[in-house]
């Protein structure tokens, strides 16, 4: 664990390619939509979810995957609850069971993870899971699904899906520093230290894996390489508090 006790953030959902211009269907502040008044109460907060919903809207009016980047904006922008709900648009729209309709439960769990709302977020990534466990979204899913299992208290279900995001994607440093972190908490320091190494080699060079990295390195009595790890993430944290300071 990080020094102050809390988790690290691992959330992860899919980068996106960005809304073209002159796409306009669905937007961050969409139009007022024209509704009857004699059919829907306008202080109904469901209208809009309703109105969007595929049985009033042909599915082959609404690109599911134009849908998924609005989500990815509202992401980008700390939205999460907006971004829940457009993420559960792009799934309903999506073609079952296609792999859109999977980045879209993905990225609906990462939304709800952001939220606190661990219960959501689990089903949404079991669901993902559930149209494909083998898919270039899967490991996503495991990885995420073991941090909101360790959020929701279940903490042995937690290692074994940071275990099977691995196997999914050996090249994924998040899952890697997902199954370090799981393992320092079992007290496998010698293998949490291998993974944490392999989410460093892998890109991962942040300050928060060497920390945990530091730690683990302590508990094995390894203080000199520990000292070394944990001044390297000093160094990395310093850097990005002046990066924050001159983008002000």
């Amino acid at each position: 664990m990080t020094d102050d006790g809390d988790p690290p953030n691992r959330h992860r959902f899919s980068e996106g390619q960005g809304v073209d211009a002159d796409y306009d269907e669905f937007t961050l502040d969409p139009p007022e939509l024209k509704v009857d008044p004699t059919k829907v109460d306008p202080v109904d907060s469901r209208v809009l979810a309703d109105i969007l919903d595929r049985r009033n809207i042909d599915r082959d009016d609404v690109d599911a995957g134009d849908l998924l980047e609005v989500g990815l904006s509202y992401m980008g922008i700390n939205r999460y609850e907006e971004a829940t709900e457009t993420f559960a648009r792009a799934a309903r729209f999506a073609e079952e069971d296609s792999l859109d309709a999977q980045e879209a439960w993905v990225n609906k769990g990462v939304a709800h993870a952001e939220l606190e709302e661990y219960d959501e977020a689990i089903g949404a990534y079991q669901e993902a899971l559930r149209i494909d466990d083998d898919s270039e979204h899967a490991a996503s899913a495991e990885t995420n699904l073991a941090y909101a299992l360790w959020e929701f208290g279940h903490t042995e279900e937690a290692l074994d899906h940071a275990e099977r995001a691995v196997e999914i994607d050996p090249r994924f440093p998040q899952a890697w520093y997902n199954r370090g972190f799981f393992l320092s908490e079992r007290g496998l320091f010698e293998d949490a230290v291998t993974a944490f190494d392999n989410a460093i080699r892998l890109g991962m060079r942040s300050a928060e894996v060497l920390e945990e990295k530091a730690l683990a390195l302590e508990e094995l009595g390894e203080d000199e390489e520990a000292e070394r790890a944990q001044e390297r993430a000093d160094e990395l944290r310093e850097k990005r508090e002046e990066r924050l300071v001159e983008d002000r």
